[in-house]
């Protein structure tokens, strides 16, 4: 039986809406399972910035560090844009990353045959599509210095520096390659090598790192020439690695051909306590209206039940519940078609729940 510890970081915009279905969730796994499960909420983002001043207070970070996994809802909103950049909720998500040491981030986008429809490409595009992205989470350019805001003699300038080291690059790489030894055996490593030397490093150091994983296949390809052909023939990938802000931008892509980017979650690993999240962010412009996707949110619990405690049944079963509710026509409005029972975030959760023992 296991006894674990989950912080619970609702955040802002839907992420109050949608949190309770996936606690829901795995509250109703957990007790079927016969194992225990304790949630600790906490303040995080614009909400904890009205509170407290700040987007990361001590307390949430100290929850989650003494938590067993963190389940984060969403963060940001127009409310806080206004605010320096180091007091904006979005800091928290790279506080949270760095602090933790959540290096890897696992983003899978696989079409549920019912939402072929939902989709803006073509059914005989999309069919069939199982991708996971595997994103560097704590180096390049979101973390890299110099960077700032300078004042010029003709105005300012803006800097962001890309960096990677080798280490950085081999532990995300093996996390790629042991991920798709459990898949299709296939990586393809993405990159701007031929215009940037930080890429190139990538490259190479990929390259070397797949010595010991001669029983995957590895290709290169230019992050210009990945995003065409996501769109082109998405299903020629299996696994790809990502630098952070490629990875930021093309799972991005790669969940629209799924149908909406509300049905997908996400994982963030390190060395132990890891964070799942859906990758849709905060959608102020339909919070507090019942209407917000709660499925990659309940997705996440599944991926944290598997990963982070290693129930597999228990996330199974919260998947295959995804599935009949999906295959009885319920949507939200973000997946409706003809013919499906459009329904709010909460009815969505009730059915389920109802469908978790099957």
């Amino acid at each position: 039986m296991a006894n674990k510890t989950i912080a619970v970081l609702a955040g802002d915009g839907v992420g109050p809406e949608i949190m309770p279905v996936a606690v829901a969730a795995l509250e109703a796994v957990a007790r079927h399972g016969g194992h225990a499960l304790t949630f600790r909420p906490a303040v995080v983002g614009g909400r904890a910035i009205d509170e407290t001043g700040r987007p990361l207070p001590d307390e949430t970070l100290r929850a989650a560090r003494t938590s067993d996994a963190v389940l984060l809802g969403a963060v940001g909103g127009p409310k806080w844009e206004g605010l320096a950049y180091e007091q904006r909720p979005e800091r928290a998500l790279l506080g949270l990353r760095e602090q933790l040491g959540l290096f890897a981030n696992l983003r899978p986008a696989k079409l549920h045959s019912e939402l072929a429809g939902a989709s803006t490409l073509k059914q005989e595009v999309i069919e069939n599509i199982d991708i996971l992205v595997v994103r560097e989470l704590t180096g390049g350019i979101y973390f890299g210095t110099p960077r700032g805001v300078e004042a010029t003699p003709t105005g300012r300038r803006g800097i962001n520096t890309e960096v990677y080291t080798t280490e950085e690059i081999t532990r995300i790489a093996r996390v790629a390659f042991d991920a798709a030894r459990a898949r299709r055996r296939r990586v393809t490593s993405v990159d701007k090598a031929n215009v940037l030397e930080s890429s190139e490093l990538w490259r190479q150091v990929v390259t070397e790192t797949h010595a010991a994983y001669r029983d995957v296949e590895l290709r290169h390809m230019y992050v210009d020439n990945c995003a065409m052909q996501l769109i082109r023939n998405p299903r020629q990938f299996d696994v790809l690695l990502t630098t952070n802000l490629f990875g930021d931008i093309l799972s991005d892509a790669a969940a629209m051909l799924t149908g909406s980017i509300g049905m997908l979650p996400s994982a963030s690993l390190g060395a132990s306590t890891g964070m799942f999240e859906p990758i849709h962010g905060s959608a102020p412009d339909i919070a507090g209206q019942d209407c917000a996707n709660p499925v990659g949110m309940v997705a996440s619990g599944a991926m944290l039940l598997r990963h982070a405690f290693g129930l597999e049944d228990e996330a199974a079963r919260i998947e295959r519940a995804i599935q009949r509710v999906l295959a009885l026509g319920y949507r939200t409005r973000d997946i409706a078609s003809p013919g499906t029972r459009v329904v709010g975030t909460r009815e969505l959760g009730d059915r389920l729940l109802e469908h978790l023992d099957g």
